[in-house]
């Protein structure tokens, strides 16, 4: 793709902006909401949201409306992308702003962890049943060992493990498992579910679902139950599974397709308002997945609560991206 005289005028123009430079610098380590961003720059919500508009209208952000929140991240084409980006690599790391901004971000995605923490050892003992409020977790369930396959798999992790379930679920299919959580509430819970049904061949152990402490290609099933809506960067996590794939080794992700429920965010601590088949199987894609399909559990007839669940899969058809780690089973340690 390539740009008109005037279309790359006009994104000069709109980068031509110190605050306007600095929330394309935001945006290129993932999306955003407006509220971060006012917290981050420290300036008022219209004058964000002007900047914003005169960046969207260049072409150089989008921006994605999940109930009342709207999301912004860099544009979809890749010449604009790439002006973005070599603006911002331009930049001098060091200036105050930047510092500042950066500072500031790390304070506003901790914050954001740390109410999904709270929320989880608040509700750890009844997670189970809060997932079972809308699509039967049974039904669930089922699609995602059907997603999965039959295995056997050598090894399998899940991300985000919660109460075990899918660790259970799963449990005649894999030789060895690992589920990583950061909550420890929950991980209590889990090791009591697992010694309780026997599945002494699964473990699991506290970690960051965006920066996994798993070795690369390790696993040959990698699942993400539920997870996703709670975390600001849900492609970072997706790429993060990804990596932990080994070669032909399957992805299965449950979450919940595109919806408006406000409650969901105020009552039950929801960053993200569900993801349609496209979103995810672009970041799918991105990641190193091939043959995406996607499933949708729709609720009951006449269900005055209209969640529609979706099951994502697909393959790794090479080795992870990233750098690093190792092709060796993980075997981490549970304590």
């Amino acid at each position: 793709m390539t740009l008109t005289t005037d279309q790359l005028v006009q994104c000069f123009k709109a980068l031509g902006d110190p605050t306007r430079i600095r929330l394309v610098g935001l945006l290129a380590g993932g999306e955003r909401t407006v509220k971060d961003l006012t917290d981050i720059l420290a300036q008022s919500q219209p004058r964000i949201s002007r900047h914003l508009r005169l960046l969207a209208d260049a072409g150089l952000v989008e921006r994605s409306r999940e109930g009342a929140w709207v999301y912004y991240r860099l544009g979809g084409d890749a010449v604009r992308v790439s002006i973005a980006r070599a603006a911002i690599a331009a930049l001098d790391a060091g200036s105050t702003d930047l510092r500042r901004d950066t500072e500031r971000l790390a304070d506003v995605k901790e914050r954001n962890r740390a109410a999904a923490d709270a929320y989880f050892a608040e509700h750890a003992a009844e997670w189970d049943r809060i997932r079972a409020l809308h699509v039967p977790e049974s039904d669930v369930e089922a699609a995602m060992l059907a997603a999965a396959g039959p295995g056997p798999f050598r090894a399998m992790l899940d991300i985000g493990t919660g109460t075990g379930r899918m660790l259970e679920l799963f449990a005649d299919r894999y030789g060895r498992a690992t589920g990583v959580d950061r909550s420890q509430p929950m991980l209590a819970l889990a090791r009591a579910n697992l010694e309780r049904s026997g599945h002494g061949h699964a473990r699991v152990r506290a970690g960051d679902i965006l920066s996994l402490a798993v070795p690369q290609a390790a696993f040959d099933l990698v699942v993400i139950h539920q997870v996703l809506h709670f975390i600001d960067a849900p492609e970072d996590a997706v790429s993060e599974a990804v990596r932990a794939l080994a070669p032909g080794g399957r992805l299965v992700i449950a979450d919940f397709a595109p919806h408006n429920l406000e409650f969901l965010r105020s009552d039950h601590a929801h960053r993200r308002f569900g993801f349609s088949h496209a979103q995810m199987r672009r970041w799918m894609v991105a990641a190193g997945l091939s043959g995406v399909v996607a499933t949708n559990l729709k609720p009951a007839g006449g269900s005055a609560d209209p969640l529609t669940v979706t099951i994502w899969s697909g393959l790794a058809h090479a080795a992870a991206k990233s750098a690093g780690g190792s092709n060796q089973p993980f075997d981490g340690d549970a304590r």
